[in-house]
């Protein structure tokens, strides 16, 4: 299975392709997509966002995909806009009928580096570690890649559910047409 992880960003948008076999992970390629900075008009930036995003699928031809989900931070305006910015890279994503998973910081970090409030460096290092790289990838670029990673996992733990008896949705935690739990 080849994951394209990406971490959204108005400015820099991280991406990371992994391919994973059974236990198995191989770096493919990781970089970021730059927007221009904030001397750009919003709809320019969210247009370079959309066709990096597409560039990046078209090339690399992932099976799936796992984006960072953007919680509200002290800044109102600042969420708005990044939410702008994942929407148009999620929004790349669906319209390559890529299959979208959603992760929180939180979940990114327990599962690459087992703490939930790592440092970016120990992203970086934890992330060069578990894909044999010669050195750190960017912040961006490992947090993607740790995305990819953080994804791999769950579809593995997934597969193993799955065949030791069928899983049963939890309706409770169900909302219409969006997320399921």
């Amino acid at each position: 299975m080849r994951i394209l992880g990406i971490d959204p960003g108005l400015q820099t948008t991280g991406f990371g392709v992994v391919d994973a076999q059974g236990g198995q992970l191989a770096y493919v390629a990781s970089g970021t997509i730059k927007t221009g900075g904030p001397t750009r008009l919003l709809p320019d930036r969210l247009k370079v966002l959309w066709d990096g995003i597409s560039e990046v699928v078209q090339r690399y031809e992932p099976d799936v995909s796992a984006v960072e989900i953007v919680f509200v931070n002290v800044n109102p305006q600042s969420t708005l806009l990044l939410g702008q910015a994942r929407g148009a890279c999620v929004t790349a994503l669906v319209s390559k009928d890529l299959p979208v998973f959603e992760y929180t910081a939180l979940q990114l970090k327990k599962a690459v580096v087992g703490y939930g409030r790592a440092s970016k460096s120990q992203m970086q290092e934890m992330v060069k570690r578990l894909l044999g790289l010669p050195g750190h990838p960017s912040a961006d670029a490992a947090d993607a890649l740790g995305l990819a990673i953080t994804h791999a996992q769950v579809a593995r733990s997934t597969a193993v559910l799955h065949r030791s008896g069928e899983l049963q949705a939890r309706t409770h935690a169900a909302y219409k047409d969006g997320r399921h739990y």
